[in-house]
Formats: C-alpha cells, sequence, structure tokens
C-alpha cells in the first residue's frame, strides 16, 4: 500500500547502509564458522547459512513458486493446516494470466491448488483456526476492506465490512483490518492495522462485540497494530499485538489491559507465531526475530538488504538477506517459512540444520 511505501521509504541513510551490510556479510560468515564441521555436510553449502548454534538455518529462496499462469504480487499471509498443507495469500502480480489470490501447497512445497479471485489486490492477512472438527481460514482483505472466514478450498462462511456499530469511524474508509487473533472461548481480536489503528472483538460467527484497544503511543495504545497473537505460554493467556508503528510488541489481558512492552530486536515487527516457548516474528525492516520463552532474542535471522530492494528485480536480492518480511510460519516446530512484502513476491524456507 503506498503510504505504507511512504513512511518506510528513507529509514536508514547512507552511513547506517554501509555499516549494516559490513556487520550483516561478516556476521553471515561468522554463523557458517560456528555450524560444527559435523553439521556442514548436512546442508547445501551453496545456500546461504544463517544464526548460530540450536539457531542455525539452511536459507532456500524461493522454495515455493507459482504455477506458470499466476504471478505473484505481494505476498502477505501464510497459514498451515493440520495435513500440512501451506496456503499463501498474495495480492497477485501484474501481468498475472490467473487471478487467484490463494495458493495451497503441499508440505514438500509442491503446488496443488488455487481460489480466491476475489481477495486479488487484497489479500492480506490470512490465518487458520481448528473449530470442532473442520480447520477454516480468515481473511483480512484491505482491498475491500472485509474479514471473511472461508472452509480450506475457498467456500465463504461469512464476511464482514467496517464495523459502523463501534461508533469510531466516519466512514468506511477509516477501517481497513491486517489480521486475526483468535480467543480461547472461540471469539476473535481483529486489528485495524491499515486503518484507525482499533482492535475489535468479534464473536466465531461474525457477531461484533466491541472496542477492545484504542489508538495511540502510550501504554494501553497500539499505532498501526499490523498483527496480532493469542500467547497461551503463561499461567493465563494474553494478546500479543504487533504494533508496529510504535516499533514494539505490546501486550494486554484479554480485556484489553496493558501488561507490558517487548522492545529488544524489535524495529516494525509485522506479526508473531509461537512454537511451544518461542516466538517467530518477521519484522518489516529486514529480519526474522526469534525470542524465547522470557521474550529475549536468541536469533537475529537474514538482517540485511542494506539498500530498500522492495522494486529491484530477483537478480538484485542479496542471496541470505531479508527484503521486507511481513509473515512467517513454523512448519515443523523446526523449519520457518517467510514470506515478504516485495510486488514481486517471495516465499523463503529456513531449513533447520542439525
Amino acid at each position: 500500500m503506498m503510504f505504507v511505501l511512504g513512511r518506510y521509504s528513507g529509514v536508514m541513510n547512507g552511513e547506517g547502509i554501509s555499516r549494516r551490510r559490513f556487520i550483516a556479510t561478516t556476521g553471515a560468515a561468522a554463523a557458517w564458522l560456528a555450524v560444527p564441521a559435523s553439521l556442514r555436510g548436512q546442508t547445501t553449502t551453496t545456500r546461504p547459512i544463517l544464526g548460530k548454534g540450536e539457531h542455525t538455518y539452511e536459507c532456500v529462496h524461493d522454495w515455493l513458486t507459482p504455477p506458470p499462469n499466476i504471478a505473484w504480487g505481494d505476498t502477505h499471509g501464510l497459514a498451515k493446516d493440520a495435513h500440512g498443507r501451506i496456503y499463501v495469500a498474495h495480492t497477485v502480480g501484474s501481468g498475472s494470466v490467473g487471478s487467484d489470490a490463494v495458493l495451497v501447497f503441499d508440505p514438500k512445497g509442491k503446488f496443488i491448488d488455487s481460489w480466491g479471485a476475489e481477495f486479488r489486490g487484497g489479500a492480506h492477512g490470512l490465518d487458520l483456526r481448528k473449530e470442532g472438527s473442520e480447520e477454516f481460514l480468515y481473511h483480512c482483505d484491505t482491498r475491500r476492506r472485509l474479514i471473511v472466514k472461508t472452509t480450506l478450498d475457498g467456500k465463504v462462511v461469512w464476511q464482514k465490512g467496517f464495523p459502523v456499530e463501534s461508533g469510531v469511524y466516519a466512514s468506511e474508509d477509516g477501517f481497513c483490518p491486517t489480521n486475526v487473533a483468535f480467543l480461547p472461548d472461540g471469539d476473535l481480536f481483529v486489528a485495524d492495522g491499515y486503518g484507525s489503528s482499533y482492535i475489535h472483538k468479534y464473536g466465531k460467527d461474525g457477531e461484533y462485540k466491541g472496542v477492545v484497544i484504542k489508538p495511540g503511543s502510550d501504554a494501553g495504545f497500539v499505532r498501526e497494530p499490523h498483527g496480532l497473537w493469542v500467547d497461551t505460554r503463561g499461567k493465563a493467556p494474553k494478546l500479543v499485538v504487533a504494533d508496529r508503528g510504535n516499533h514494539r510488541l505490546q501486550e494486554f489481558d484479554l480485556d484489553g489491559r496493558h501488561l507490558g512492552f517487548v522492545t529488544e530486536g524489535m524495529r516494525r515487527p509485522c506479526h508473531i507465531h509461537y512454537n511451544g516457548g518461542m516466538a517467530l516474528v518477521p519484522d518489516l525492516d529486514s529480519i526474522v526475530t526469534i525470542l524465547d520463552k522470557d521474550n529475549k532474542v536468541v536469533a537475529a535471522l537474514g538482517d540485511g538488504a542494506p539498500d530498500d530492494l522492495r522494486n529491484a528485480p530477483r537478480e538484485k536480492f542479496i542471496p541470505g538477506k531479508f527484503v521486507h518480511p511481513h509473515a512467517a510460519i513454523w512448519m515443523d516446530k523446526r523449519d520457518i517459512l517467510v514470506c515478504e512484502w516485495v510486488p514481486i513476491g517471495r516465499l523463503t524456507l529456513l531449513r533447520k540444520v542439525g
């Protein structure tokens, strides 16, 4: 979206770019040398190695590719079902013959299906939840400004537009949802990340329940709440918001009361995904971060793209360096899949070494 690009451009000056390039390059070399010799033979050495120690990954760019009739647009959302099938939400690239905005791949990365032409240009957040014996996808469509629940093959269950009941919008143009999060009781939170920065609560059938969190920069308020997740690692579940405009993660109880911040390693966090005690944070500012159970940084992966390469051709991308990570998921409690906000799309597999 153009206003997002406008906020991003010019983040780093030339001096900062040069220093980051040096640090990222030497860091990648050090990470490779840190891999035990016994493990180096287990990976493809022509591919970059990211991280170190127990958080060492082989970087496989373009692990997922679309069929010949579809060109990636901005690759925005990721989800994985109980059978290991992977769902990718993208905006559809210019010149694409096909218009399907949701592509489905098998666990080995082979394309198997596509649907969702109605999401073209707006496919953004994508989250999956099991409800009873079925699984459903929840989409945030930034073009049509809709929250949409579908079956795994794209049949619409319900969809909701801007919440006029909230009383906080002058018009529907003020609402633009980016991601959802699921509560243990079946309700869901919706982040108005590209609209007016409210977080709303809905029932499992789409009924509106109210404003939970309001816009701002102080504790208890959010600005550009791009992604969110309910963290169930502790004694009580809590809502964690990728408070991107405020450069932090922010924690709330399920009634929207502020609990704390996570700022270490955070630049412009887009989303968050959990795997046991670990948290995965794709960050628009060229990095993917892993946090431990205490929200301390244990890995900072792919820090690079010292220049803004968003609109560059594929050959200009730097191996082992991210441009704009937008979503990331744990694949099998080991590997990581990352999609990036670039108009020619990119899906990178981080395959754990060892």
